[in-house]
């Protein structure tokens, strides 16, 4: 049976999707704590999402000083901004160019140094060391049709997460920490298992209900099977 919100949701949805293509017609700003970003509409929009201000208040309490920080799928750019803002050494990727120009554009509008890469995951991303690595995954599972749904979806098969999974054990060590974001509206069981298949965990760090909606940052651990 549907939860209420679930209910809302669904007839809901087709207006906010007529409403999201209206206002996203044109590149729109996004600020957070002084700093502003430029999104363009086939860019992950992060002002009637709640991810992504989650996530920015979720760093806003690490000590990113001197860290190394990436950002995998950066979108706006808005998180790899705001980190460096902080004080860490930042790489943003991602598989949509534009989003990558943007980011450039506002790396250099907000006097701040941030390393963009563009790279489908870990595909292109070099450096196998970061003090922190944060993800916003797309989790609905639907093939995406452009680049632009590669934000939104995940693949029918939950491709997006078998490959995240597959790579990033090369990336973790007993040294630093992944957090990625999930709401109650995905699959959070399946894409659990999808991880345990791959000796990851992933242990709950934050739970936050806004607008009716559940969210959870999750930190992403390796572990052994005996």
């Amino acid at each position: 049976m549907l939860k209420p919100r679930k209910i809302i949701k669904k007839i809901t949805s087709p207006f906010v999707k007529i409403g999201a293509k209206f206002y996203y017609r044109k590149p729109r700003k996004y600020t957070y704590n002084g700093l502003e970003v430029l999104v363009h509409p086939e860019v992950f929009p992060p002002h009637l999402t709640l991810s992504t201000k989650i996530l920015l208040d979720f760093i806003s309490e690490l000590n990113l000083q001197n860290k190394t920080f990436l950002e995998l799928g950066c979108g706006s750019g808005i998180i790899a901004l705001f980190a460096a803002q902080k004080g860490a050494k930042v790489t943003a990727s991602d598989i949509n160019k534009t989003a990558l120009d943007y980011l450039q554009n506002a790396s250099k509008k907000n006097h701040l140094k941030v390393k963009t890469v563009y790279s489908n995951l870990f595909d292109e991303v070099s450096n196998k060391h970061f003090d922190y690595i944060l993800i916003n995954p797309p989790y609905y599972p639907k093939h995406p049709k452009n680049t632009k749904e590669e934000a939104w979806f995940c693949g029918e098969d939950f491709q997006y997460f078998k490959k995240l999974f597959q790579q990033l054990p090369n990336y973790l060590s007993g040294n630093n920490k992944t957090f990625m974001i999930l709401s109650e509206d995905c699959q959070i069981a399946k894409i659990k298992a999808i991880a345990n298949h791959n000796n990851l965990i992933l242990q709950e760090v934050l739970r936050t209900k806004k607008m009716g909606e559940l969210n959870f940052i999750f930190q992403i651990q390796q572990y052994f099977r005996l």
